[in-house]
């Protein structure tokens, strides 16, 4: 089934992957890194070309799973998706919307789940859309640029440890770029607070 509709999508070439990428951002079942994959070993001088077209589908994608997220929420999530995974997904959007959001972007958990729970729960749009892109550039641009670098070789380090080393790395070093972040905003939004304490001690 997933070779079938790869199969029909890479028919046109990247076009193809910039229409999967966007459905694969609403409710389409089957990632867009496949064809990803296979499009880029068939021509990897094409590789970091087919990554944009890639991650331009996906932005145009997200607020549109939004929006199915904001009026049909999780009755429509439930035909498509094992509740285990959508108990998953809800969890980390209570605890941690925005950590949520990247994690998505690297993990193997479908990233439709992140943008229609981002609408189920009434997370900010812009923010949705601030996280997708880090988190959505990073992972077509890194299969893109090994593609790139190494040719069709890289198919080898995509479906084996190598990809899975590097998205770790990533997604550490955006997580923690994020901690500090955060951080920073509550020390700035402390500051106000600090300051009006000799006040409140005067007579």
């Amino acid at each position: 089934m997933i070779s079938a509709i790869t199969n029909f999508l890479g028919d046109f070439g990247a076009w193809g992957l910039f229409f999967h990428a966007m459905v694969d951002a609403i409710l389409f079942p089957i990632p867009a890194f496949f064809l990803q994959v296979s499009l880029s070993a068939l021509n990897p001088d094409n590789a970091l070309w087919l990554a944009t077209l890639g991650f331009a589908g996906c932005m145009i994608g997200t607020p549109i799973g939004y929006a199915i997220g904001r009026t049909s929420g999780y009755r429509l999530l439930r035909r498509f998706v094992k509740q285990e995974k959508l108990d998953r997904v809800e969890s980390l959007f209570r605890k941690h919307g925005e950590m949520a959001i990247l994690i998505g972007s690297f993990t193997p958990i479908p990233f439709k789940l992140f943008t229609v729970a981002s609408g189920c729960t009434n997370f900010p749009l812009r923010k949705l859309m601030l996280y997708a892109a880090i988190g959505r550039a990073a992972k077509f641009y890194i299969v893109g640029l090994l593609f790139y670098a190494y040719g069709r070789s890289a198919e080898h380090m995509v479906h084996g440890k190598t990809l899975t080393f590097i998205m770790l790395a990533a997604g550490a070093l955006l997580a923690t770029v994020w901690l500090l972040m955060r951080v920073r905003r509550k020390r700035l939004n402390a500051r106000p607070n600090a300051a009006s304490k000799p006040e409140d001690l005067c007579p």
